[in-house]
């Protein structure tokens, strides 16, 4: 399979802010901390050598804490911020060797920004607010009413499009807000702390209709976050940073299994872990396996020497066919049938990928350890209830 464009790039991106910044530079390279640097040259080191790709149709999350650069390094992708040195890139472009013409088409049709407490016009209407981007590219008031219609239906306002803004909640703000960022259908959103300023339940709503929307349309966004729940909830990749630089950059269930240090180790202390791990993460090996066409004999021996009550069933492929217990095995023995007629052919199965938050329902009513099987239906390993349990410890 082709590897997936990179459409945003920063490329060993620095910011520093106020005089003296060959000073600043020269003590950074030397191995100073960015608090040193400030003391003795009054300098402000925003960012140092960021780099990191965006792949087209990902969800790239930076978290960090306040003043650990993240959100300077999201306004570098729409020259908001105009790096000390290094280079902003998209689509193969450097952002900040765009003449004005191109960067104005970059920020109205390419690149969408979604902000933190909305941005919105409260003297306009929503479908106002939504359609804005396509009146002042000169569209008519038809079409562009009809592309804002869909897009206010996307996001689940439908009904309150001639509603003034002032009269929307705060989650219905931001929804108006998406929208708008959607209306000129760019390739890319940028979205700094779009939800942080949400109660927990709404915030929770408007993650999963991110990743709704996301779904249907594909778009690439890089979202900014202080919020390690939502990082690993939301993110494809996940990069960490702090004091200006990237700590790591991984999945989420890469950082999660191997943080890079303490700083990191840290962070994932504070997650929930069960949106993180998932089965891939906690399977093992099948203890006890019998082919279809076993005797019940052959059956009954196999469980006896691994000292289990039951025993997963497949086929010459591998693919799971059920569970056999012990006692069913001794009633086909003892009534001199095959074992095919006393197999449970309805054990709870799962994917690799599921998450273990989602696990833990299916492990609380089912008999058996979890069958974990791929889309052919081979058997790749199982989950038991312990091991759902101890993966959250």
């Amino acid at each position: 399979m082709d590897e997936a464009l990179t459409l945003l790039e920063s490329s060993h991106i620095t910011k520093i802010y106020g005089h003296n910044k060959s000073s600043a530079s020269h003590m950074m390279e030397s191995g100073m901390d960015k608090f040193a640097v400030h003391k003795k040259t009054g300098a402000t080191v925003a960012l140092w050598d960021v780099s990191f790709k965006v792949k087209e149709g990902e969800i790239f999350v930076i978290i960090g804490l306040s003043g650990s650069g993240k959100s300077t390094i999201i306004r570098c992708f729409n020259r908001l911020v105009r790096p000390t040195s290094g280079h902003a890139i998209f689509d193969g472009r450097n952002i900040d060797e765009m003449e004005k013409p191109e960067l104005t088409e970059l920020r109205r049709s390419k690149i969408s920004m979604v902000f933190q407490h909305f941005g919105l016009f409260t003297h306009r209407s929503v479908m106002d607010n939504v359609a804005y981007g396509l009146e002042i590219r000169g569209i008519p008031k038809p079409e562009r009413e009809e592309r804002a219609l869909d897009l206010i239906k996307m996001v689940g306002l439908e009904g309150w499009e001639r509603k003034g803004i002032s009269s929307l909640s705060g989650g219905m703000k931001q929804r108006v807000g998406i929208a708008r960022a959607l209306a000129n259908d760019p390739k890319v959103l940028l979205m700094d702390e779009p939800f942080s300023a949400l109660d927990p339940l709404v915030r929770r709503d408007m993650q999963f209709e991110l990743l709704s929307i996301q779904r249907r349309l594909g778009k690439t966004i890089l979202f900014i976050t202080h919020d390690i729940n939502e990082a690993f909830k939301l993110g494809d990749t996940v990069a960490i940073m702090r004091d200006g630089k990237i700590v790591q950059i991984d999945t989420p269930e890469g950082i999660s299994t191997n943080p890079a240090n303490d700083y990191v180790r840290q962070f994932v202390d504070g997650a929930d872990k069960a949106q993180v791990l998932s089965a891939r993460n906690v399977m093992v090996v099948p203890g006890c396996l019998i082919r279809e066409r076993e005797e019940p004999t052959n059956a009954i021996r196999e469980m006896r020497i691994g000292g289990f009550s039951s025993a997963y069933v497949v086929d010459g492929r591998m693919r799971l066919k059920g569970v056999l217990t012990i006692d069913n095995a001794l009633r086909a023995r003892r009534d001199g049938l095959a074992i095919s007629d006393f197999i449970d052919r309805s054990p709870v199965t799962t994917a690799e990928n599921t998450m273990i938050s989602d696990i833990m329902p299916l492990a609380a009513e089912s008999r058996y350890p979890i069958a974990v099987v791929d889309d052919d239906g081979v058997l790749k390993g199982i989950v038991s209830k312990a091991a759902v349990i101890a993966s959250l410890i």
